[in-house]
């Protein structure tokens, strides 16, 4: 009954092998057809968060295989972009050392609203153009979207959508010159910083004092301190009348910010680094700052959370010039 039973089971399985190789017949191969519709794809180009006052930039290629040109790209934005919004009317593309080359196909890009478009001049079949957004205050905090569009001379169409894309809250200041006894005084608040002829009428608004000191045995160095610390870390400074707030201050080493340090880092902060921020317990003073080094701050009365970044450090002119990012803290 065993044999039986293991001779049966052969038998099937070679029915089923047969029936296998009857099934995997070899297919009559066609050539592919090409598609001569009008084709388009897009790429989002830039990296971090999207803050007001940058670009979100794009690239946008469309194809048409035959017949006709492509005569015209579109793209409609759901928040209307800055006045510096523009479409290139040039076709970019890579050459053997890696230099992108633009050729131009098109006039000019125009701005009506929320769209801007490219009207080509010459007959172009495929091309890729780049397009910058210009983040607007508009948008703070907001999402945006974005509808890329080319038409074709016989009339066809075709769109692509990009997005939504999560426009950051925070604010950003480049490249702000401080200077020990002069322009010393920075503003988180207003985010700017103040010398001593114009410090008097801001005095409410200063929440940090930068200075320089090479002193022994307490060596401070470049240093952001706030106007109530401990004199000990403000020698040789007289505070201008009602500059006296206090802050938190975390001095952070190697935390280069891509947006503020420019440099090939491709670290950010972003509005939930702010959000997750606990300055519980910190002092109110950072010392011994260097070139790359930074420090997150928190004003008095908790509205604002900043990063400041330090873009160079003069020892000789005790100067510095820094950076900020800043967070405006919910329901403060």
């Amino acid at each position: 009954m065993k044999r039986k039973s293991l001779y049966f089971n052969y038998s099937l399985l070679l029915v089923v092998l047969l029936l296998a190789a009857v099934g995997c017949k070899k297919e009559t191969y066609s050539l592919p057809i090409a598609n001569t519709t009008l084709q388009n794809t897009c790429i989002k180009r830039t990296l971090g968060p999207n803050i007001v006052g940058l670009n979100i930039d794009f690239a946008y290629a469309m194809a048409l295989a035959a017949p006709g040109k492509i005569v015209s790209a579109q793209v409609e934005a759901s928040i209307p972009g800055g006045a510096k919004t523009y479409m290139e009317n040039r076709s970019f593309y890579t050459n053997a050392s890696g230099v992108d080359v633009g050729i131009t196909v098109g006039s000019p890009s125009v701005n009506d609203g929320a769209k801007t478009t490219v009207t080509f001049t010459k007959d172009t079949m495929a091309a890729t153009l780049r397009y910058f957004y210009a983040i607007p205050e508009a948008a703070r905090g907001k999402s945006v979207s974005f509808t890329f569009t080319a038409k074709s001379s016989e009339g066809a169409t075709v769109s692509f959508p990009m997005g939504p894309y999560t426009v950051a809250k925070m604010d950003m200041a480049l490249n702000l010159r401080m200077r020990d006894g002069d322009s010393s005084y920075l503003s988180i608040t207003d985010m700017a910083v103040y010398t001593s002829a114009n410090v008097a009428a801001h005095a409410g608004n200063i929440d940090l004092v930068y200075l320089y000191r090479s002193t022994t045995p307490l060596i401070i160095n470049h240093a952001l301190v706030a106007p109530a610390a401990d004199p000990q870390y403000l020698p040789g400074v007289t505070l201008p009348a009602g500059v006296n707030k206090t802050a938190k201050i975390q001095k952070v080493f190697s935390l280069q910010d891509f947006n503020l340090a420019h440099l090939q880092f491709g670290i950010y902060i972003d509005d939930l680094d702010f959000q997750k921020l606990d300055m519980t317990g910190q002092p109110n003073f950072a010392i011994n700052l260097k070139l790359d080094a930074g420090a997150w701050v928190e004003t008095a009365d908790g509205k604002y959370r900043a990063y400041v970044y330090f873009n160079s450090v003069d020892n000789t002119n005790k100067a510095a010039v820094i950076s900020i990012k800043r967070y405006v803290v919910e329901g403060k």
